[in-house]
């Protein structure tokens, strides 16, 4: 895999963003395969397609890429908030690649399956005002931070490309947890994030307890929220995320 960005004319693009997409994504196209079944290449579709900038003509698995030539931080800017949240509640949201380039060569590249993607993920931008060239346009932010560290699957680190057997076992293992129903997944990967939070490989009941005024603000709806707990943390341990040791006790399964 070449990590350097193909060196092509971008002349008729003026703005350093448009540059930057035609780069990444031709880059894409060269480079990247499927991660859900590992074949070579990537298909580019159309400019004006809505959901996604690729496709995998070998399984139909459809992608989104985001870059940046900054570090990914908290956030990434996204499209219109209520079409990224019809999106995102839809069975058609694409798996996303997140790419992070400096000096003309992809730095680190990151790939979330689709089914990490939740309401919750996604924070509305303040409306733009009625002077701005989009007044009125209302924009949205996918909050980084907030997705599980499971669903981030690491391509390219620090300019090294991963064994892409590796990428392959670690997107197959993510896809354990794809639940359709979406109140069913954002509990799922609230859950989980909250397993993230915890520092030690090892931990008990009471420290996902701890998290419990957490997830009521997020789901008021729910009047039980630690049987809500209990329930998932089973899910998890079920799908091989984490280990029961007993005595209320857990074990987080790292990738390999």
């Amino acid at each position: 895999m070449n990590l350097f960005l193909p060196e092509m004319t971008a002349s008729r693009y003026k703005s350093n963003s448009q540059i930057v997409r035609v780069l990444s994504e031709a880059w894409m196209k060269n480079e990247m395969y499927c991660p859900s079944c590992g074949n070579e290449s990537l298909v580019k579709l159309p400019n004006n397609s809505r959901l996604a900038d690729f496709q995998c003509e070998a399984c139909g698995e459809i992608y989104e890429l985001k870059s940046k030539g900054s570090p990914i931080g908290k956030s990434i800017l996204d499209g219109a908030y209520y079409a990224a949240l019809e999106r995102i509640m839809s069975s058609t949201n694409p798996n996303l690649f997140v790419m992070r380039y400096s000096a003309g060569r992809v730095e680190a590249l990151t790939v979330i399956p689709k089914h990490f993607f939740t309401p919750g993920v996604l924070k509305i931008r303040p409306a733009l005002s009625p002077t701005a060239r989009r007044a009125g346009y209302v924009g949205s932010w996918i909050m980084y931070d907030e997705i599980p560290d499971g669903g981030k699957i690491p391509v390219i680190e620090a300019h090294t490309e991963r064994d892409k057997g590796r990428v392959i076992e670690d997107y197959a293992r993510a896809v354990r947890l794809k639940i359709g129903n979406i109140d069913l997944r954002g509990w799922l990967m609230d859950i989980l994030r909250c397993t993230d939070k915890i520092a030690d490989e090892i931990f008990s009941l009471d420290d996902i307890y701890a998290f419990a005024g957490e997830l009521r603000e997020k789901h008021p709806d729910n009047h039980n929220v630690r049987a809500k707990i209990r329930q998932q943390m089973q899910f998890l341990r079920d799908k091989g995320f984490i280990e029961f040791l007993g005595g209320g006790r857990y074990r987080k399964i790292a990738r390999r």
